[in-house]
């Protein structure tokens, strides 16, 4: 038999840290999960999508650097009622001037691009930039990495 005995202090540590993993992550399968493939409206060049140049210089006005040809591009449904994964996604639309909440129910298109030159992580490929599109105005976004220790905020380098 084997037992174990951990004191209250360890076990509020474990939780602890169990959130902040499972909360970033959970936003990322969050994503894959309500997301259907959608290239419709992209203009396709031979087999590939390439960006319109409206998204393109979007994300230059930042400083960033994106390879051109998004890596998918997904039509999404925000949802009516937010759980607390979009509430903290909305707060990080909220602060950079944004509101998801006025498209609660609306089918929206997703680009993601990979960030060739994001500081300290140049030229590698787990940085990506999300433009959410609803008839044809960007409404919000972020810029992450898909790292399972990642990080997310808003377009503006932080």
């Amino acid at each position: 038999m084997f037992v174990v005995s951990l004191s209250s202090k360890i076990i509020k540590k474990i939780i602890a840290v169990m959130i902040a993993v499972c909360v970033p992550v959970g936003a990322v399968v969050l994503y894959q999960c309500f997301f259907s493939k959608n290239n419709i409206g992209a203009e396709t060049v031979g087999d590939t999508v390439v960006a319109d140049n409206g998204l393109l210089s979007f994300i230059s006005g930042f400083g960033w650097e994106v390879i051109k040809e998004p890596d998918e591009i997904r039509e999404i449904i925000i949802p009516v009622e937010f759980d607390d994964v979009y509430k903290n996604y909305n707060s990080i639309q909220i602060k950079q001037g944004y509101d998801l909440e006025k498209y609660a129910g609306e089918r929206v298109k997703r680009w993601t691009f990979t960030v060739t030159n994001y500081p300290g992580y140049e030229n590698e490929d787990f940085i990506k930039i999300n433009i959410l599109v609803y008839d044809g105005e960007v409404i919000g976004g972020d810029v992450c990495s898909v790292k399972l220790d990642g990080f997310m905020h808003g377009f503006a380098a932080e």
